[in-house]
């Protein structure tokens, strides 16, 4: 096994440090050809996959992060007749296109091509698209004769969506983020406080924390995926694809305007800091002000744990909050990686196997960092000890019943939805704006960006 590239850990901004670990595989192959996949309609999706022509034990070369390398190792110590290169390179973290750009010239060239690759949700828009000369989309369908139906079942319900274009599978998630309100107990037990189930009460708790209890919080919205657990939480159409190519932005819909006052009242209220979580000042000096905390999964163990220093035994998670009013409950996602096959693998069962073996098997996901995406693989992970006892009360229904809620309609699109947030939110509240009233250059700053990457803008 060799690794070559320059490695970046980095904290793939504050959503990547931990959704992380990878996906993976498939099961069994089908078929042996040499011939070019078609199209649907859409541009999108193979007709009918045809595989490269393959060659029976030929090595596989697989890139992945330094993140996801143990896990990769770990499957090449438990399976030596496997011949691996393993690659490792930045895995798309902070935007990066590196993985794009290789597949480029890849295409160009005819050669060079990984058989298998970590990546982001967004990797996958480009992926599942024809990228060269030959009308090839670089990511294999895995639903195609590579991975069993009944595999692909077993993930949590939306979790797949990332992965899926023109009606097939292209890439099998590693990991999902499901949002859910973390609390410190210790802290709303002193204070007699009761858990919040909805936004309502969410608000209420919160502007009586600030006259009651001045310098808690309840809540920040100064981290880059910030909005992930709050608008997308409000099932806030702001990156709804309604097409293909077609995108759906509307901040004016009440599901965005709600949150927003929502949000506005307690930030002045000052019980929700527009500091990000994870920026250095914070976590060293606000880290035990925190009573609540709208957020992904890994809150638990990487926040309160790892940043903010609170010992055990204080924190625990609620439901996702709902609205009073609402038949259905919903929440966002802040992270998970997903594992891609390429089309032009010459050795498609080694690659899937490997894809499904990093994203399903107990043996590598039941001490993974973060919560698996594949149902049965979460199971093992909640029993496992090392990833309840850090916590005041038993997570496995909060974490179950959440990751079955995200709305999927905060879609995954060739751009990334913490861009305009970054660049035109969180400096409007610095400056002291209200989100109410940014809403409409947040909106025009997602419409610019989309546009520039060939989006149609839905008219309603």
């Amino acid at each position: 096994m060799k690794s070559y590239l320059s490695s970046k850990p980095g904290r793939r901004r504050a959503r990547s440090v931990l959704a992380l670990l990878s996906l993976a595989t498939a099961a069994a192959l089908a078929g042996c050809a040499s011939a070019e996949q078609s199209t649907d309609a859409a541009g999108q999706s193979p007709a009918g996959f045809q595989p490269v022509a393959q060659v029976d034990g030929s090595p596989i070369t697989v890139w992945a992060d330094s993140t996801r390398l143990p896990a990769v190792q770990q499957y090449q110590a438990s399976h030596p007749d496997v011949k691996m290169d393993v690659v490792t390179y930045d895995g798309s973290a902070d935007g990066s296109t590196y993985l794009q750009a290789k597949v480029q010239l890849f295409d160009r060239t005819g050669s060079g091509w990984p058989d298998v690759v970590f990546g982001s949700p967004t990797d996958v828009t480009w992926a599942s698209r024809p990228t060269g000369p030959s009308a090839t989309a670089f990511a294999a369908p895995l639903d195609q004769n590579l991975v069993p139906q009944q595999t692909l079942d077993g993930f949590a319900k939306g979790s797949l969506e990332p992965c899926q274009a023109g009606g097939h599978t292209y890439c099998m998630r590693n990991d999902i983020a499901q949002v859910v309100l973390w609390y410190n107990k210790s802290l709303m037990d002193q204070f007699g406080y009761q858990v919040p189930t909805t936004w309502e009460q969410y608000q209420a708790l919160g502007e009586r924390v600030a006259k009651e209890h001045p310098g808690y919080l309840v809540g920040s919205i100064g981290d880059t995926n910030s909005q992930e657990s709050y608008f997308w939480s409000s099932q806030c159409p702001a990156f709804n694809l309604v097409g293909p190519d077609t995108l759906k932005v509307d901040l004016t819909d009440k599901n965005c305007t709600r949150m927003a006052t929502l949000l506005d009242s307690l930030i002045a209220a000052k019980s929700v800091t527009t500091q990000g979580f994870f920026s250095q000042a914070f976590a060293k000096d606000g880290g035990d002000k925190v009573l609540m905390a709208n957020g992904p999964s890994w809150y638990g163990q990487y926040l309160f744990n790892s940043a903010f220093k609170v010992p055990a035994g204080q924190i625990a998670a609620a439901a996702p909050l709902t609205w009073e009013g609402d038949t259905t409950a919903a929440t966002g996602n802040v992270g998970g990686g997903v594992w891609m096959v390429s089309s032009h693998s010459k050795n498609l069962k080694a690659s899937t196997d490997l894809v499904t073996w990093l994203t399903t098997s107990n043996d590598v996901q039941a001490n993974a960092p973060t919560y698996p995406a594949y149902v049965p693989a979460a199971q093992a992970w909640l029993a496992n000890p090392a990833n309840q006892q850090y916590f005041a009360t038993d997570i496995s229904g909060v974490f179950q019943e959440a990751a079955d809620m995200v709305w999927t309609g905060w879609s995954n699109t060739r751009f990334s939805d913490a861009t305009s947030w970054s660049s035109v939110v969180l400096p409007a509240l610095t400056a002291g704006k209200t989100l109410s009233e940014t809403l409409p250059q947040w909106q025009t700053a997602i419409i610019d960006e989309a546009k520039s990457v060939g989006y149609t803008i839905a008219t309603q």
